[in-house]
């Protein structure tokens, strides 16, 4: 897959195109990809994504915008995989906010992209001020020479497939509710780093991932499984959230104790799949009380891939 930051490169090939945020590339999205690829199918067309980075949101907002399903990374891997042939990740700043609907259509769609089909969602608005929507989209092909489509809702669950309908599930605790909206377990990646041993030295080594800046949808104790480290899923206890008996700092760190695992595996790129919430994170009084707690999720988590059909998902 090619992917363009930035300013996009005029395109070798016309082009079927989506245009989003695509955050967590849930069951919606994913209806309008597998659009997308029939349609480049019948046409002879390439399949482009366009998206932003930062989300808009977090550009005008960004002490209120909520916390994202997937890094650019991950949303990038999950695109890949879909068989998508290019995306673009257009930088939004104060240029971006600013260009008109129609200009925007015109120098970036047309002449950069030569679009030939386009596909966004029902609700899907552009350009400065939010003035342009599909009427727009519409109007500017009939004129430019490009079909242009939306996609209706996906409903799932009972409820419309959105991102805030994901994140609303992975903050209940929902995990079940999370992976119909998906299509698939929610997952964090990163690479395993140091940390400060206390896990070994209580009987329970983790993989540690460190979250930087980000601020996670969910936190608390689960039952999950790791990806990344050979052919095969190993299952595990994960927590996620700040340590607040063994830190203040307040930064965001993932650990993982894998069952039955005891390779060294720092530097390693993992994916962990949150399957099953056990409890919130809290502060305990003592490292003793905590380690008896540790060993009651290890249990728990324990029984609850000894009941799972499938362990790994």
């Amino acid at each position: 897959m090619r992917i363009d930051l930035g300013t996009p490169a005029v395109s070798d090939r016309p082009m079927a195109l989506t245009i989003g945020n695509f955050d967590g590339v849930h069951l919606g999205h994913q209806a309008m990809l597998h659009a997308l690829l029939l349609a480049a199918e019948s046409l002879e067309l390439a399949t482009g994504v366009v998206t932003f980075e930062p989300h808009p949101r977090e550009f005008f907002s960004p002490r209120e915008a909520p916390p994202r399903l997937t890094t650019l990374r991950e949303k990038l891997e999950l695109l890949d995989a879909a068989g998508i042939d290019q995306v673009t990740v257009l930088r939004f700043n104060r240029t971006l906010a600013a260009m008109p609907a129609e200009a925007f259509v015109t120098e970036w769609l047309v002449n950069r992209l030569r679009t030939r089909w386009l596909l966004v969602g029902d609700d899907f608005r552009f350009g400065a001020q939010r003035t342009g929507d599909f009427e727009t989209l519409q109007r500017v092909g009939a004129a430019r020479g490009f079909e242009c489509f939306a996609l209706s809702s996906v409903m799932a669950a009972g409820l419309r497939v959105s991102s805030s309908a994901v994140r609303d599930a992975l903050a209940a605790g929902r995990m079940d509710l999370a992976r119909q909206l998906l299509g698939r377990p929610f997952f964090i990646s990163g690479r395993v780093s140091t940390g400060q041993q206390l896990g070994r030295t209580l009987g329970y080594p983790t993989a540690n991932i460190r979250l930087n800046r980000r601020v996670a949808p969910l936190s608390g104790i689960f039952a999950g499984s790791v990806s990344g480290l050979g052919a095969s899923s190993w299952t595990g206890v994960a927590s996620l959230g700040t340590r607040p008996t063994v830190s203040d700092s307040g930064e965001w760190l993932l650990e993982v104790h894998l069952f039955n695992f005891d390779r060294s595996i720092y530097g390693a790129r993992i994916h962990v799949h949150f399957l099953h919430k056990i409890r919130d994170e809290i502060r305990f009084d003592s490292l003793e009380t905590m380690t008896r707690q540790i060993a009651h999720d290890t249990a728990t988590a324990r029984d609850y891939f000894a009941q799972a059909t499938d362990p790994s998902t």
